[in-house]
Formats: structure tokens, sequence, C-alpha cells
């Protein structure tokens, strides 16, 4: 699933559409810096909050240096997808 961080946001929130590199992205919008992982790791643990998930269900794919990232999940539900195309045509 792709994804594009916004990093130092004043909150964090999950919703809205990016067109990136990976097509339509999911905006994860974090507190955290983009240092050592760190709004990587919160944007993340943001999504799996999001989504209904637990973190251990969702893993960097790619991009770790990039604010377009790809999330892979593990033992995906079956309305994933549904879950994912409500928060990304939700406006910020």
């Amino acid at each position: 699933m792709p994804i594009r961080v916004k990093p130092g946001s004043s909150r964090a929130r999950v919703g809205g559409r990016y067109e990136g590199p990976h097509g339509a992205a999911l905006v994860v919008a974090v507190h955290a810096p983009p240092v050592d992982g760190r709004a990587t790791d919160a944007a993340i643990a943001a999504l799996a909050d999001a989504l209904g998930l637990r973190r251990a269900d969702l893993s960097l794919r790619s991009g770790a240096a990039s604010r377009d990232k790809i999330i892979a999940v593990t033992d995906a539900p079956p309305d994933l997808a549904d879950r994912v195309a409500r928060l990304r045509d939700t406006p910020p």
C-alpha cells in the first residue's frame, strides 16, 4: 500500500490522497521529525491505528529515506481495500 508521509506536522492524522510515484497514496501526517526513521515509525503506528490493525501487521517494504513509502500488510482483513479507500478519499 503506498503512503505519503508528512513529517513535522502539528498533529498526527491519516487521510487524503497524494498522486505519487507509486500511484494514489494515502497521506499520513505525523509529528515526528524525519530523523533516524522516527517519522516512518510514527507513520506506521498512526496507519495501523487508523486502519484498526496491529502495529506488528504493518512493515516498511520500500522508501526508508523517502516521503513516498510502500507498506506491506500481513494477515490483511478482507475489507482492507475499502478501509484504505475510505481514508484516502477523505479530504485532509
